[in-house]
């Protein structure tokens, strides 16, 4: 269970980390607005508007498998092959997160399809 309980804790991280490549896109484009931060964000290209969609999609990620965690632990499936998938989960989104950052579209699509697959992978295993 502690694996679980560390992966979700990355998972939450995870989208608080993909920040820093915005806030530095940001900082490059007139220096950081900190009083308008999404009116600059929506002026961001290139790299900047990538790191802006990783680090969105960090957070839409989290929507799914917080829950799928969540209901793993409390229906007591804690077993290697839900912490395998949680794992692989994690380790997924941050390549995810790099392959956005390095514009590598095909690649990225298909390693979020395999960090969704692990997440309703653990749901359907607590079924």
């Amino acid at each position: 269970m502690t694996t679980l309980i560390i992966c979700l804790f990355i998972a939450l991280l995870l989208p608080f980390i993909a920040k820093l490549p915005v806030a530095l896109a940001m900082q490059k484009l007139n220096g950081y607005d900190n009083k308008h931060p999404r009116s600059q964000q929506d002026k961001l290209t290139g790299f900047g508007a990538r790191a802006l969609a990783a680090h969105q999609n960090a957070f839409e990620s989290v929507i799914i498998f917080a829950p799928a965690i969540l209901l793993a632990i409390i229906t007591q499936h804690t077993g290697e092959f839900i912490q395998q998938l949680a794992i692989t989960h994690v380790v997924a989104r941050v390549i995810y997160n790099a392959l956005y950052l390095y514009n590598k579209g095909t690649l990225r699509s298909l390693v979020w399809g395999v960090g969704i697959f692990c997440s309703f992978t653990i749901i359907w295993q607590c079924i």
